[in-house]
């Protein structure tokens, strides 16, 4: 067993709630920008705006009737109103829900109805409509108010005549040991659980990440959310920015990203790995495309070199200085130009990439958390680099390795309990502990390593213990793939299934005088395509012994989606889907 502890920086104050920002900002700083809304180009909201607008909303709620404690359904994509209808919901005293845009009715019927929502605010008609149907099933829920039917001005109608002592009362009684939000995990299997986060819980966050990332959350700053803010990662950086007074801008849709990265020109940016892999294979097709790959290919290799350099010799740093000019700069200025930080979780990363980047000029942080957690337990800080972990725990918080490999954590961030779930909460807090289902180790300095999950681990027939995400992060790193998912548990050995990235596949198909019009499917036994995909193999191989090693692979005539079941809505990987629906060509690999 091993552990490692730091104190804690900050200490949540008796009567503190989270819309303590919001107000103190107001007062002390009127004309900060806080947010930028997207409205015939970027528009300001000052701190006093936002705090006069959040006051308004929450008279809605209160004039339709939301009670101290009652849970209020969010439903939307990342938007203004998304988190200006979040601090609303909490000044009214209420908690809030976040359900991804993305959701089935099923999904929304059992959110709805395990939290006892009282009422939901929803982004479109369609989202409307998903509610309407199943509110039968639903005998607490009250009116659905629509974003896109101008549900902040209708609120603030309703709340006209709401006194402002009314507001005040409420956000007084607030403390820090009030429920701030149920958040219901993704559900790789199952339903999905409702996690409830406190005040206190994400006081404690906040107050003890941002003392240590000054070079992202301050003042000056600013960032342009993308992912979903039903996610506690985005959530988190939405409440770091409030409380840093950064300003922040919303992305709602991903296919304009790009345009809107180049006009608001953030400071640092929130992503999974996912993305920061699609910008480097991008770049890289782009530039092999073009006649140009040998240059971005050297260019690659010195990025690599000087981040992994302590000093760096002169040849390199000439070298470095000329693709500045050439590549890195072109990089750099298709996130706006201002972008020098970045935050990555959800998985890892892969050092060669974070090297990558780092050479670049852009420094990625990589993290760790759970929902569960608030969710950072662990990050690479400003001054704690080790890149390839996920970092050492942040102040205030524990992990420790138990004797199994499993990650614990432990401090005032990990959540209360799971909503309505007494014997899932039983299982997952013990001996003061939160017990993650994560694999991991600690160095003698403290960074931590995730290694995979617990529940994840392949027993082969042989009696191997095989943990799938080494390989299937290394096998992800390859250009062409999408996604990869080892098999073999119980097996003679190990194999894997492949889906290809669609991004990737056209220019690939094009490069190599394939058919204009084949598609993955037709191509599935090509010996070009396989050969691609078996250096992706070779190279995860690498990482592990010869008996965890994938043998055999198939690749998959289309790729895993959240629409088609594969993903969850944060990307994690349905294992007992994929193997269910593919489950003749896995039975293949061991024919």
């Amino acid at each position: 067993m091993r552990e490692f502890a730091q104190p804690a920086v900050y200490t949540v104050p008796d009567g503190a709630n989270l819309t303590d920002p919001v107000w103190s900002a107001a007062d002390e700083a009127p004309s900060q920008v806080t947010f930028r809304r997207p409205l015939d180009g970027w528009t300001d909201v000052t701190a006093l705006q936002f705090r006069d607008e959040v006051v308004g909303v929450a008279k809605g709620l209160i004039a339709t009737g939301v009670k101290p404690g009652e849970r209020v359904g969010l439903m939307a994509r990342t938007r203004y109103e998304w988190t200006l209808i979040d601090y609303a919901i909490w000044t009214a005293g209420g908690v809030t829900v976040p359900i991804y845009e993305t959701s089935s009715a099923e999904q929304v019927q059992w959110i709805l109805g395990d939290s006892g929502a009282v009422t939901v605010v929803v982004e479109t008609s369609a989202h409307q409509s998903m509610v309407e149907a199943v509110r039968g099933e639903l005998p607490d829920l009250g009116r659905v108010w629509q974003i896109d039917a101008s549900a902040v001005s209708l609120l603030v109608e309703a709340g006209s005549s709401v006194p402002d002592d009314e507001v005040a009362a409420r956000r007084a009684a607030l403390g820090p040991d009030d429920v701030a939000t149920i958040i219901y995990t993704s559900g790789t299997t199952g339903r999905p659980k409702g996690c409830v986060l406190t005040h206190r819980n994400l006081l404690f966050e906040v107050g003890n990440a941002l003392p240590v990332l000054p070079s992202m959350f301050n003042a000056g700053a600013s960032t342009l959310l993308f992912l979903p803010l039903a996610h506690a990662f985005a959530r988190l950086i939405q409440l770091g920015a409030v409380q840093s007074r950064a300003t922040l801008g919303h992305a709602p849709d991903v296919k304009n990203l790009m345009d809107d990265l180049q006009t608001f020109r953030p400071t640092f940016v929130l992503a999974v790995p996912r993305v920061f892999e699609k910008v480097y294979n991008g770049a890289k097709q782009k530039a092999h495309s073009e006649g140009k790959g040998a240059i971005f290919d050297r260019a690659d290799r010195v990025a690599v070199a000087y981040s992994s350099s302590d000093s760096p010799g002169l040849l390199l740093r000439v070298q470095h200085a000329l693709f500045d000019r050439l590549v890195y700069s072109k990089l750099r200025a298709a996130l706006g130009g201002a972008c020098t930080h970045a935050i990555s979780g959800g998985a890892p990363l892969g050092v060669r990439l974070a090297h990558f980047f780092r050479g670049i000029g852009l420094w990625v942080s990589e993290g760790y958390g759970l929902t569960e957690t608030s969710p950072a337990t662990a990050a690479n800080v400003d001054d704690a680099v080790k890149l390839g972990t996920v970092g050492r725990p942040l102040p205030g918080m524990t992990v420790r390795i138990a004797d199994d490999g499993e990650v614990l954590i432990a401090g005032e961030h990990v959540f209360r309990e799971y909503w309505h779930n007494p014997a899932a909460t039983a299982e997952a807090l013990k001996d003061g502990f939160f017990h993650t289902g994560d694999l991991g180790s600690l160095d003698d300095e403290g960074f931590l390593t995730i290694t995979g999950r617990k529940k994840e681990l392949i027993v082969t027939a042989g009696g191997k213990n095989v943990a799938p995400a080494v390989l299937e992060d290394r096998i992800r790193a390859h250009p062409l793939v999408s996604q990869a998912m080892v098999v073999g548990d119980a097996k003679p050995f190990i194999g894997a299934v492949v889906t290809i990235d669609p991004d990737a596949f056209g220019p690939w198909r094009d490069a190599h005088n394939k058919a204009s019009d084949a598609t993955v499917g037709d191509l599935v036994n090509d010996s070009d395509l396989r050969a691609e995909i078996q250096n992706a193999v070779d190279d995860a191989n690498k990482a592990v012994s010869h008996a965890e090693a994938v043998k055999v692979f198939r690749i998959l005539p289309r790729d895993f989606t959240e629409e088609t079941g594969e993903l969850t809505p944060s990307m994690k990987l349905k294992r007992s889907v994929v193997e269910k629906e593919y489950a003749d060509e896995i039975a293949a690999i061991y024919s």
